[in-house]
């Protein structure tokens, strides 16, 4: 059976895809289909990442039996060590009766030097160890590479702080009854510890989760790479905020074998304006309110590893009231997660050797190689660009890095340690040996070479300051890649993502990063202009579509832009190269059975208090809007003979055409 075939299970007939491919390849799925109570979504995307948690979990438990024979040969030592921690992980969550046993003891350091803070500058030192091992404080900090120069690893500080997702949160009237369900939650986290004035305390972390709210940039600003890029020293970060102790907290994030002193001497704020702010905030705010806004922290980060009153009570609120998923995921389920973010990629070595051929890499080979090509002869068709920029272009096409399957090299996990009966210590110590492993980047050569998804992870992505394009072994299966398939289906699929994550290094932002990954001007003027006009165009379209399950809101065209333009570009040039690869002249039938496919991977249903969280944070539009970007491609519009009146017919004009 084909994908075609598989997809028309689901389709709607009644429905024409020249008025609606996402409904008329999915449209009685999305009438019929129930999501599994313990999912907020459901589709090929989350089908696939169920499959791949089945098959992680039987190398979980594989593992844990060969860890418990004995006589391991010496050859195979190492392997017998990571396969003896992935045991030892994952029965330290699948033991209930010891985590039972314990309560909330675990934490009860972390909950008594919450409500010690002396002053302010206490709060600094006590972040600096809480996000050591795996907390979240008032701002994000990470590793990367520095955009102005790609050949080298800078630490990064970006705008944080906040209970709910986004600042908008805090102060839309649309969102006054989440709030409300928020403080509720707070405050049976406070009760669950015995704290005197539970009521108060949550009140307390609204008001000031309100106040720091206040200085978050919008989502959309966030994504734009020039306003985002903030060089600053040691000094001028403190100067920007001088009321946080940033010896301390560095010393603290450090730990006892990371010199501190490289990692703010030269650091990118991405949000300065929000540090200046947040230094107004600690001056202001009682200790008193500190405290119990450290303390919310303190139980947020902890709740899923703790009894199941702190479970249940963590995931009433943001599963349920925020997601709308009514059902907790069983425990084993959330025992794979840990796993896999703990010693993720020792897990997907052995996936790999399972699951992920020769055959399917050497195809995967083949399709990016011709979607580059693909690229290179419409970037030669543009009638928009000179050859000046063109040959740019072609420059930062050719240095492109595909990876696919699996790293060349796994991570190494020697150095953490797990107790199989010390579950809140285990996630302490692998986020403790995760921060070591970032922090000690900072001076080191750029490894180019590092994956930042799993072998196993349903997903791909494009890095601008690596200039790399990756497709984890994960996602390589029907109905994105089947090397069985029809080649019509795999361009509509995996070729049309091969093609996103291209697109990405051409959207509005990555644009702007040459072929070493470094942020650089290698447009001309006018074709900066011309492709900003475009753009806007792409906004302007977007910002007028409204989900059919949300009636009366809108998708925000700006930070969904890029996202868009990957879309748009991916499917567009999938189409191109499966007509290079047939020679030239692809059958109309087989056209249309790409667009079909594209459309079946975007086969999405997903909980109205999900759809609405997605609609304000995620920078990808909606499913169908993603299916139906088609109304763009003059392809689209030839093989399905669509005309004027039609519900994607847009006039030729109105086309937006970028790639």
């Amino acid at each position: 059976m084909s994908i075609l075939d598989d997809a028309r299970e689901g389709m709607n007939p009644d429905i024409r895809p020249q008025d609606d491919l996402f409904g008329h390849v999915n449209g009685r799925w999305l009438d019929e289909v129930e999501i599994p109570a313990d999912r907020s979504s459901w589709g090929p995307f989350v089908q696939l990442a169920d499959a791949a948690e089945e098959r992680v979990r039987q190398i979980i438990e594989d593992f844990a039996a060969q860890s418990r024979e004995p006589g391991v040969p010496d050859a195979d030592a190492a392997s017998a060590e990571e396969a003896q921690k992935i045991g030892d992980l994952y029965a330290s969550f699948m033991d209930t009766e010891e985590v039972d046993r314990r309560g909330a003891a675990p934490i009860r350091a972390l909950v008594d030097a919450s409500r010690s803070l002396r002053d302010v500058r206490d709060l600094a030192a006590f972040l600096g160890e809480f996000e050591r091992i795996g907390g979240h404080g008032l701002f994000g900090s990470y590793v990367d590479t520095d955009d102005r120069n790609s050949d080298r690893y800078l630490f990064h500080l970006a705008q944080g702080g906040l209970g709910l997702p986004d600042e908008s949160y805090y102060r839309e009237e649309k969102f006054a009854e989440i709030r409300g369900s928020y403080v509720a939650y707070l405050e049976r986290l406070f009760t669950l510890v015995d704290h005197e004035d539970p009521a108060g305390a949550a009140a307390a972390v609204l008001a000031l989760d309100t106040r720091i709210a206040a200085g978050h940039w919008e989502r959309a600003d966030t994504r734009d790479v020039q306003k985002t890029y903030n060089l600053r020293t040691l000094e001028e970060v403190k100067a920007a905020c001088p009321s946080f102790d940033w010896d301390a907290y560095v010393q603290n994030l450090s730990g006892p074998e990371i010199d501190p002193a490289p990692l703010l001497a030269e650091a990118c704020v991405r949000q300065p304006s929000f540090f200046e702010h947040l230094d107004g905030v600690l001056r202001e705010t009682p200790l008193d309110d500190w405290k119990s806004w450290l303390l919310a922290h303190v139980l947020r980060s902890s709740a899923a590893y703790l009894t199941d009153d702190f479970v249940e009570t963590n995931f009433d609120f943001y599963g349920r009231t925020l997601n709308g998923t009514p059902e907790l995921r069983a425990r084993w389920k959330r025992g794979v997660a840990l796993v896999e973010g703990g010693l993720g990629e020792a897990v997907g070595k052995e996936y790999v050797g399972r699951h992920f051929g020769p055959r399917a890499k050497a195809m995967m080979d083949d399709l990016v190689a011709n979607l580059l090509a693909a690229y290179r002869s419409s970037i030669g068709r543009l009638d928009w660009m000179t050859e000046e920029t063109k040959q740019r272009a072609y420059e930062k096409l050719g240095t492109f890095r595909p990876k696919i399957g699996y790293p060349d090299r796994f991570r190494d996990y020697s150095a953490l340690r797990i107790d199989p009966h010390d579950l809140v210590g285990n996630v302490a110590a692998i986020s403790a040996h995760e921060t070591d492993r970032h922090l000690r980047k900072i001076g080191s050569p750029v490894d180019r070479d590092e994956w930042f998804m799993l072998p196993q992870t349903v997903n791909a992505y494009y890095n601008p300051g690596t200039n790399e394009i990756c497709f984890p072994a994960g996602i390589l299966q029907k109905p994105f890649f089947d090397p069985d398939a029809l080649e019509a289906e795999n361009y509509g699929g995996i070729g049309a993502v091969i093609g996103h994550e291209i697109g990405h290094g051409f959207d509005d932002q990555g644009a702007q990063y040459d072929g070493t990954g470094t942020l650089n001007d290698w447009w001309t003027a006018d074709d900066k202009a011309a492709f900003e006009v475009k753009s806007k165009t792409l906004v302007a379209q977007y910002d007028g579509f409204s989900p059919r399950n949300l009636p009366g809101e809108k998708v925000n065209g700006s930070l969904t832009v890029g996202e868009n333009i990957g879309d748009l570009g991916g499917l567009t040039i999938a189409h191109t190269a499966f007509v290079i690869a047939q020679g030239g002249h692809a059958s109309v039938e087989d056209r249309r059975r790409l667009f079909m496919n594209w459309a079946y991977v975007w086969r999405t249903k997903r909980r109205t208090e999900q759809e609405q969280t997605y609609l304000t944070i995620d920078p990808h539009s909606p499913p169908e809007f993603r299916a139906n970007i088609v109304r763009n491609l003059d392809e689209f519009h030839d093989v399905f003979g669509t005309v004027a009146g039609d519900g994607l017919w847009l006039d030729p004009g109105d086309r937006v055409r970028i790639w």
